[in-house]
C-alpha cells in the first residue's frame, strides 16, 4: 500500500471520529499519559499549522526541550481551537507531506495511527484500524525504536492474533496487532486487551 495514500485515509478516519465525539469524551483522560482527548488532537496538527521559524521560537522558549515544547504547545491549542477546529485541521491537511524529524513518511503514518489509538481505545471506542496501515508500522519495527519509544519488551515475545506477525522472544504475549502496537510505542493498555503472563507489565492499574 503506497504509504502516502495510507496517512491521508488515515487522517480522514480521525477526523470523521473526532466529528462524532459528545463535549465529555473531549475531556477523557488518552493513553498519553497527561494529555485529554484535546490535546492529543491539538498535538496531531501541529506539524500543519507551525511553521519551522515557530516551531525553533517555542523550541527555545521550553529551554531546549522537545517533550516540553509539545506538551506546552498542545495544552495551548488545544484551549485556543474549538473541536470542530480540531477536527478539520485533520480532515483539510490529510495530504500534507510533514513528517517527523528523522522519522520519514512511516514516522507520520505511526505518529496519527498511535496518537488515534491513543484517543479510541481510552474513550472504548473499538475502532480498528485497518491492518494494512498497521502492518506498514509493524514491519518498521527495532530495538532501536522500542527503546526511543520507552517499550520494555525484554524476554516478551509479542503475537498478533488477527495477521501473522510476531516480535522477540520469551513469554508470549498476545493480543490485537493495533494493540501490540501501542504497547511497542511505550503505551499502558486498558485490562482486557492482552492476553498472556507478562501482560500485567504493558496494563495500566484499576481507578
Amino acid at each position: 500500500m503506497d504509504i502516502r495514500t495510507a496517512v491521508a485515509a488515515e487522517r480522514h478516519d480521525l477526523a470523521a471520529l473526532l466529528d462524532d465525539l459528545s463535549p465529555a469524551q473531549w475531556e477523557v483522560p488518552t493513553l498519553c499519559a497527561g494529555w485529554r482527548v484535546r490535546e492529543v488532537a491539538a498535538h496531531m496538527s501541529l506539524g500543519f499549522r507551525y511553521s519551522l521559524p515557530k516551531t525553533l521560537a517555542e523550541l527555545v522558549k521550553a529551554r531546549g526541550s522537545l517533550h516540553r515544547m509539545t506538551d506546552r504547545c498542545a495544552r495551548k491549542d488545544a484551549a485556543a481551537y474549538s473541536t470542530g477546529q480540531l477536527a478539520t485541521f485533520l480532515r483539510d491537511n490529510a495530504d500534507h507531506p510533514w513528517q517527523p524529524p528523522m522519522a520519514g513518511i512511516e514516522g507520520a503514518l505511526g505518529h496519527d495511527v498511535v496518537h488515534g489509538l491513543d484517543i479510541s481505545v481510552a474513550l472504548g471506542l473499538e475502532r480498528r484500524v485497518p491492518l494494512d496501515r498497521v502492518g506498514i508500522l509493524l514491519k518498521k519495527v527495532t530495538p532501536k525504536s522500542t527503546k526511543f519509544f520507552g517499550a520494555d519488551v525484554a524476554g516478551v515475545e509479542l503475537r498478533a492474533d488477527d495477521v501473522d506477525w510476531s516480535y522477540g522472544t520469551g513469554t508470549p504475549l498476545t493480543g490485537a496487532a493495533q494493540d501490540l502496537l501501542l504497547v511497542l510505542y511505550g503505551r499502558k493498555l486498558p485490562p482486557g486487551r492482552l492476553r498472556g503472563e507478562p501482560r500485567g507489565r504493558f496494563v495500566t492499574e484499576p481507578a
